[in-house]
């Protein structure tokens, strides 16, 4: 396995933290996005740190909100300045909220949005310009198995945003196979443990709506919601599987990585839904005679 040079956002906790340190181990240079890299998140930091010196590994953290043009901009060009060259970008940053869809204000919809598709795009366009000049690259997205699959109540703005995501990330797969630039999706089920997604989860701003489910006909839907996916977890599932895979797909071959790779011990069916979704959008490439852009193109 060669050794990559990686930015992975969203790196201060959960699949993220999880990820840049596997990666790490694994032999790689490892940028770990971090914002309020000197404030809120300056413990992450210090903890990356001292990953990285107990296991002699090449990880550093970089200072990148991805929800600021600017950040993700200087964060990319020190980067680039500091090694010279980018080979996998991750996109993991990502926050989630809970709560009925209708007491979610539009403001807070939108925001979701941003930190979770327009990011990504902000990314995009500070890192690919660097990739075609080296002929290949890699862009690795993760996702949710319930923008596709079983989709439980009471995540409508992170699953809408996150198969927003999903669908730009099918789009720019092959809008990039022939710069020899790979696309992998990377589909965790819900983990509900060994991670701080669902202790951070955002509320509905509007009170009273949301109080309105609470005390009618939907009263105990939410705590039936999280003890039902608790319950369908196997006892022996582990979120560092996520990354796990995340390390495995970047060690595979050129041309050798799958557009999609799920994770989900509780077998929600995403991948049976995305099964049928990537046949059929293979199929319309061939009919329109675009079928090289299913695969990466091999450049000198």
């Amino acid at each position: 396995m060669s050794k990559q040079v990686i930015v992975n956002t969203g790196a201060s906790g959960g699949f993220g933290a999880l990820a840049a340190r596997a990666l790490a181990k694994a032999g790689h240079t490892v940028y770990a996005g971090i914002r309020a890299t000197q404030t809120r998140n300056a413990k992450a930091v210090a903890d990356a740190a001292v990953f990285a010196k107990e296991n002699s590994v090449d990880l550093r953290s970089v200072e990148f909100d991805v929800a600021d043009d600017a950040s993700v901009e200087a964060g990319i060009a020190s980067i680039i300045a500091d090694v010279g060259h980018l080979d996998v970008i991750i996109h993991n940053a990502g926050h989630i909220s809970f709560g009925p869809a209708e007491a979610f204000t539009p403001e807070q919809f939108a925001e979701l949005f941003d930190i979770n598709v327009l990011s990504t795009q902000r990314v995009n366009r500070a890192v690919l310009p660097h990739l075609p000049k080296q002929g290949k690259g890699l862009v690795v997205w993760v996702s949710s198995s319930s923008t596709r699959g079983g989709t439980p109540p009471y995540l409508s703005p992170y699953f809408a945003a996150k198969a927003a995501m999903v669908s730009l990330a099918v789009s720019y797969a092959s809008e990039l196979s022939r710069w020899g630039i790979e696309t992998s999706i990377i589909v965790p089920g819900a983990f509900t443990k060994g991670t701080n997604h669902f202790v951070h989860s955002g509320s509905p701003a509007d009170k009273d709506r949301a109080a309105e489910y609470d005390q009618g006909p939907y009263a105990g839907v939410p705590d039936q919601a999280l003890k039902g996916l608790a319950a369908l977890e196997p006892a022996d599932a582990d979120a560092g599987s996520v990354a796990v895979a995340i390390v495995d797909v970047i060690g595979m071959p050129f041309g050798a990585r799958p557009l999609r790779v799920h994770i989900d011990p509780s077998e929600d069916g995403a991948e049976i839904v995305n099964g049928v979704a990537d046949r059929v959008r293979a199929e319309m490439f061939r009919r329109i005679g675009l079928e090289d852009l299913l695969t990466p193109r091999i450049n000198a």
